[in-house]
């Protein structure tokens, strides 16, 4: 599984940072319209979650790994056609979109399904190193055959993802019994829920928090992954942006499991100060400039995207009696919102700071949100009685 996870991401992000390369510059379309399509096959790959959770209910994990595996490959060999019709390429975007979609929810809940509790911060972090690494490898692997030969290109990811999925079909069925998620009493680790915090309103509120908090972290992160580029590369150059972006991931890769226990150990409310309080503080040092401001914040970014992705994967899971996949399906549905309204937010910001040569300060208005909106949403919580913390340090 964490060999298919290396691979997927490998492939995927051999040709999916270069999609507005092809749209724009191969097929010719206006970059207006560019963005909006990669904004809505973006939300289609994070709210799909949602399909892809119901999905595995019905017909299983590995069933439903199979199928999104199978519409991924179908996507990615549909570009190959796509390099002469822009709306052929638009449908194969959003077929490898759907396919992501159905695919992240399953693959979570396969490797934590049976395992304990005490188990899962390891697990996960695995996981997300393994994506991470594939994420670092792809673009420097895709670049010298994007502009040359992109049918080969395609056609190889499209033969990778078929490969992929013929070792899933190996993979052992999930024998665990299914738990219905409107169960009452009992969570999926077999602890009894007591106490207000566990009933009614309470049980809803406890298991919403951790996906306004999933909300709020994706949407601040994503200011980043979206608007370093346009902030970086003029003040610096394209090479170093890009040992920016390797060097994240390989952080990722190395500093995400060794961490895992510490992050699974944290207070909830201390996980969310921690978290957001890095974020903040690198967004501020990007404002700065300069190779090692950019350099900097991005260490602290990691450092927050550690913490906080982990910490509210584990804490959805062990507030639900759901089962792990629509877990997780619901988390990406909040990564999902996260990630348009930060889109939608931060073009308008940027556009503005950009208009008043004050782009700095798109940086620290970002870096105030980070400080301001999680005091907010806590403050929510402390009166509608959600932020006790049990014996665990859980809120």
């Amino acid at each position: 599984m964490l060999a298919c996870s290396f691979l997927i991401t490998l492939g995927s992000f051999a040709v999916l940072p270069y999609v507005s390369v092809l749209l724009h510059q191969r097929l010719g379309l206006g970059l207006g319209t560019v963005g909006a399509v990669l904004a809505v096959a973006s939300l289609v790959q994070f709210s799909g979650g949602v399909v892809g959770a119901a999905l595995a209910r019905r017909i299983g994990l590995r069933a439903t790994m199979l199928v999104a595996l199978a519409v991924r490959t179908a996507g990615f060999a549909a570009f190959v056609p796509g390099l002469g019709s822009p709306a052929v390429a638009v449908g194969a975007l959003f077929l490898v979109s759907c396919g992501a979609a159905l695919y992240l929810p399953a693959n979570k809940a396969y490797l934590v399904e049976g395992a304990k509790e005490s188990e899962r911060p390891k697990l996960l972090s695995a996981s997300g190193s393994a994506f991470n690494a594939g994420i670092a490898l792809g673009p420097p692997a895709a670049a010298p055959f994007v502009l040359t030969s992109p049918g080969v290109l395609f056609a190889g990811v499209a033969v990778l993802f078929a490969a992929v999925g013929l070792g899933h079909a190996l993979l052992p069925p999930v024998t665990g019994p299914a738990v219905d998620p409107a169960a009452e009493g009992t969570s999926r680790t077999g602890r009894e829920h007591t106490g207000r915090g566990h009933t009614g309103r309470g049980h809803t509120g406890r298991e919403a928090l951790p996906f306004v908090v999933t909300v709020l972290s994706v949407y601040v992160f994503m200011f980043f992954q979206h608007y370093l580029a346009l902030y970086a590369v003029p003040r610096t150059s394209a090479s170093f942006y890009g040992a920016v972006l390797m060097g994240y991931a390989c952080l990722l890769v190395v500093a995400q499991p060794p961490l895992s226990e510490w992050i699974a150990g944290l207070a909830y409310r201390t996980a969310i100060r921690l978290g957001f309080g890095a974020m903040a503080a690198g967004m501020a040092l990007i404002a700065a400039g300069g190779h090692p401001g950019i350099g900097a914040g991005a260490v602290l970014l990691c450092l927050g995207e550690i913490v906080l992705f982990l910490k509210n994967d584990l804490e959805a899971l062990a507030r639900s009696s759901a089962p792990p996949a629509t877990v997780f399906g619901r988390q990406r549905l909040a990564a999902g919102i996260g990630a348009f309204a930060s889109g939608v937010a931060g073009g308008q910001l940027y556009g503005v700071a950009e208009d008043m040569d004050l782009v700095p300060g798109f940086w620290l208005a970002v870096s105030l949100q980070s400080l301001v909106l999680p005091v907010l949403l806590m403050r929510v919580a402390r009166r509608r009685g959600l932020s006790r913390e049990t014996p665990d340090g859980r809120l």
